[in-house]
């Protein structure tokens, strides 16, 4: 695999916490690659280091050692204004709980990466209205989050995270809140954005939903034990 067909990569990283006088190692040496156009979840049971490495890929946290390269530029030593700026640009972010604001419309919620980028409101909204449309909310642009389900705020959710055309999708726990059918609905969903050639890494404790991903990443006492493709798609 060339460097321009790498979303991500990262070499040998590791993160270390200071509790009090305690080191305490999340990560230890962690390596791997995803190519453009993938579709990984990311497993591994409480402690395993998948959140504090979820933190690293969404430029939320820098590596103590390592190398981590988005979209083929080296963020591992970046500061604090340079990633959020890489996080504005080049990732598009789904949580558990949404994270929408109660009071403004779906259209509005879409349309904030877009604002904070500087582009002018008519630019914004058209862009976000495609978006909506994208995930099957075309008819609901106007709807304030508590006049939606679960499953349509977290389609409102995942259009917000299309909207700036990121290099690179991150869920974590994207069905956490959702019932079983609607998590389904979710997982169609994403495999639709993902055949469409997006780059999708989710992180999930839930074994049916990353039996949806195409690769499966397995940590355990922050290190990769296993790595494998599902054979799905």
């Amino acid at each position: 695999m060339n460097d321009s067909q790498r979303a991500i990569d990262v070499r040998d990283v590791t993160k270390t916490y200071s509790l009090g006088d305690v080191k305490v190692e999340a990560l230890r040496g962690v390596t791997f690659t995803i190519a453009r156009g993938e579709y990984v979840a990311i497993m591994g049971p409480s402690g395993s280091g998948k959140s504090t490495l979820m933190n690293l890929l969404g430029c939320l946290d820098r590596p103590t050692t390592g190398q981590y390269f988005l979209d083929g530029s080296d963020v591992s030593t970046l500061g604090d204004d340079q990633l959020a700026a890489i996080r504005l640009k080049k990732l598009g972010f789904v949580f558990q709980g949404f994270n929408l604001l109660p009071r403004t419309s779906a259209l509005k919620n879409v349309a904030l990466p877009l604002f904070y980028a500087g582009i002018r409101a008519k630019t914004r909204n058209a862009t976000a209205a495609d978006q909506l449309r994208e995930v099957g909310l075309g008819d609901r642009m106007d709807h304030k989050p508590s006049e939606l389900s679960g499953g349509q705020q977290q389609r409102v959710a995942i259009a917000r995270a299309l909207v700036n055309d990121p290099a690179v999708v991150l869920a974590d726990e994207p069905t956490g809140n959702l019932d079983s059918q609607t998590s389904e609905e979710i997982m169609a969903l994403f495999h639709h954005l993902n055949d469409g050639g997006r780059t999708i890494i989710m992180v999930t404790h839930d074994e049916d939903v990353a039996g949806h991903a195409r690769r499966i990443i397995r940590l355990r006492d922050g290190r990769i034990v296993d790595d494998q493709v599902t054979g799905k798609g």
